[in-house]
């Protein structure tokens, strides 16, 4: 019997890679539910998959999810949609909020029609200003008013409630910055190099130290679908993420180095909220999980060279 999976938000970047590996496997039915306001058609899987079922429709509106949900009796969800990006998060505080009522339809409806377990996108936003560093799992100081962290620390609370009211089990993902093809080009990585191999000038908020770690793609998603099949992680929560740290001044000279561009570096005014200046994840999980090495930015940034999807002009 096919094991039949849901992925919200399935169009979108890392889901839509999440959706290719496991279709791979022709044991699983997936049916990926997007409302394509960021996500994108291409994105999704080529039709001569016969595994894979794509549905138009908005996990916070819960008639078009719980038809969806109460037809199909998943086995287990992967709940990726959410809007996501700090400059669209920040223009729109309210419509973020409203994803709090797709965490708790999913909830709802996944205790009510027999899913296994819910895996949910988190992010390294829970952890605001960091406390400590590496950030482990187990400290979230709560300290951003930033509505997105807020709603994904809603969503982790929300989990775990229903795991101790309901049996409900889940795993969370606490993404930090992942990159690869099919990102879109308002994300750092994406943006820096749209901007390098067009010769345009690279923006940076504030000075440049601000640091992140990045995680490609396809290290993101093998240790997810790892969980997944290996029944890890189960009622817990994982660092999904890099731990090299790089400030974004030094990112983006390592972009124009690498693609040889002319570009030139524009410092603009720091943002108000949001920017945080540190960001480092003990992803010690994550690589017991992976059971190899992460593959280094400077490959990654090759990778996604090859893959030709800054070809079109910015």
């Amino acid at each position: 019997m096919k094991r039949k999976i849901l992925i919200t938000g399935g169009a979108g970047f890392v889901a839509s890679h999440l959706a290719d590996k496991l279709i791979e496997d022709k044991d699983n039915f997936v049916v990926i539910v997007d409302n394509l306001s960021t996500g994108k058609k291409e994105n999704l899987p080529k039709k001569t998959k016969e595994n894979f079922l794509f549905i138009k429709a908005d996990v916070n509106e819960y008639r078009e999810i719980s038809e969806i949900m109460l037809g199909h009796r998943f086995d287990y969800v992967f709940h990726y949609a959410a809007l996501v990006g700090v400059l669209r998060t920040q223009a729109n505080p309210v419509k973020v909020l409203k994803d709090i009522e797709g965490i708790k339809h999913i909830l709802n409806l996944s205790k009510s029609t027999g899913v296994k377990r819910v895996y949910f996108s988190s992010s390294s936003e829970v952890y605001g200003e960091p406390v400590e560093l590496p950030q482990h799992e187990l400290t979230t100081p709560l300290n951003s008013r930033v509505p997105y962290a807020v709603v994904k620390n809603v969503g982790e609370a929300f989990l775990r409630s229903y795991q101790q009211e309901f049996g409900l089990e889940y795993t969370i993902f606490r993404f930090f910055n992942t990159y690869g093809p099919r990102q879109s080009k308002d994300f750092v990585m994406s943006k820096f190099m749209y901007a390098a191999l067009h010769n345009k000038d690279i923006t940076i908020y504030g000075d440049g130290s601000q640091t992140r770690t990045f995680c490609f793609v396809d290290d993101n998603v093998g240790a997810c679908v790892k969980a997944f099949y290996e029944n890890k992680v189960i009622n817990d929560v994982i660092n999904i993420g890099g731990d090299s740290e790089i400030t974004m001044l030094e990112l983006a000279k390592m972009i124009i180095e690498i693609t040889d561009s002319s570009s030139k570096i524009i410092h603009l005014p720091k943002l108000k909220e949001g920017d945080m200046t540190r960001r480092c994840p003990d992803n010690s999980k994550m690589k017991d999980l992976l059971g190899r090495e992460m593959l280094p930015m400077k490959e990654g940034i090759a990778k996604l060279l090859e893959s030709k999807q800054f070809v079109t002009a910015v």
